[in-house]
């Protein structure tokens, strides 16, 4: 005794659409949403390199993570109100 099964055609990819749910928690709005035409470019990144005891470090990177937080993104904070303070 055999049993024969067959396969329906493969599906075709749908286009990319919101789903109106998703919209509506986002937005809490269902009307249509338009894509901005305008595209900002992130600025771009410049590394900065500095010297610090190793103990410093090591209290540093200890208590940054224990916050879940990035050690550059503390010190670019610094430096963006250090700027802002002139």
């Amino acid at each position: 005794m055999s049993k024969k099964v067959t396969f329906g055609a493969k599906p075709q990819a749908k286009e990319p659409s919101i789903d109106i749910a998703d919209q509506w928690v986002a937005t809490r709005n269902i009307e249509p949403v338009v894509a901005s035409p305008v595209v900002v470019e992130p600025e771009k990144m410049k590394r900065l390199t500095i010297d610090i005891p190793d103990s410093l470090h090591r209290s540093f990177k200890s208590k940054t993570g224990g916050k879940g937080e990035k050690m550059a993104d503390l010190v670019r904070l610094w430096i963006e109100n250090y700027v802002a303070e002139a």
